[in-house]
């Protein structure tokens, strides 16, 4: 009777084990690589969308004041640019822009050396920990944005195709009185005092909606009764008008 080694020993010849190893080995570092690609993918989707949620958190910290230093800095710096935008080109807003910061950063840049100098210290380039920082963007952002901007595209595409094609005849009939209301909101404002208007009402709005919230509530339950009872009135007088069904 021979043993099982030796029944091995008598199948393979020494280049078909090696042979063999060689093959076990090979999968396990296939099988390696593949789940290290995967966790690593996953990791890059979750710190993507991590850094997006986390965006947007820092910009609702902002509009509702959570940190008024911040909220007042953002708040003057972009009224700021605006205004400057209005009475100035773009191109002489963007030039004082960085001309404002090369003169703050050049000075402290040789402030510092005079200061290293005369206390013969080496503490090296003041700015050292933002040039070491990585602001480089990850392809995984870049390509999770690419589909959330798609995702939005394709619903505009279609409800502006379902408005101008007059799918339902009460929103069409909304958009061009929004249409009609803006002709003489622009005849009015033009687009740099609308952003204007916007930015103030951005970081002002919170603050008051805060202050009178009860009032503004039902306000806006007021407006939204009244809007919807005209509607379905001008529905019901339409002749011809289909009346929506709502899918439950």
């Amino acid at each position: 009777m021979t043993s099982p080694q030796q029944q091995l020993r008598q199948r393979f010849k020494p280049s078909e084990k090696l042979q063999v190893i060689k093959r076990r080995r090979r999968r396990r570092r296939e099988m390696a690589d593949s789940t290290s690609s995967c966790s690593d993918s996953s990791s890059a989707n979750t710190c993507s969308s991590s850094s997006l949620r986390d965006l947007a958190h820092s910009a609702l910290q902002l509009v509702h004041w959570k940190e008024p230093k911040k909220s007042a800095v953002v708040f003057g710096l972009s009224l700021l640019v605006l205004v400057s935008v209005a009475t100035l080109s773009v191109i002489s807003v963007v030039s004082y822009l960085l001309l404002a910061c090369l003169c703050v950063t050049i000075t402290f840049r040789v402030y510092k050396s005079v200061i290293q100098a005369i206390q013969k210290s080496d503490e090296g380039h003041p700015f050292r920990s933002l040039l070491e920082r990585d602001i480089s963007v990850s392809s995984e952002s870049v390509r999770q944005l690419a589909d959330q901007s798609l995702i939005h595209l394709n619903w505009f595409s279609n409800q502006t195709r379902r408005l101008l094609l007059v799918e339902d005849l009460v929103d069409s009939l909304k958009l061009a009185a929004v249409m009609w209301v803006l002709t003489y909101v622009g005849a009015v404002f033009n687009g740099v005092t609308l952003l204007i208007l916007a930015d103030i009402i951005f970081f002002t709005s919170p603050l008051i909606y805060q202050k009178k919230k009860t009032q503004i509530d039902k306000t806006i339950e007021l407006i939204q009764s009244k809007v919807e009872e005209t509607l379905q009135k001008l529905q019901n007088r339409l002749p011809g008008a289909v009346k929506r069904v709502k899918a439950e």
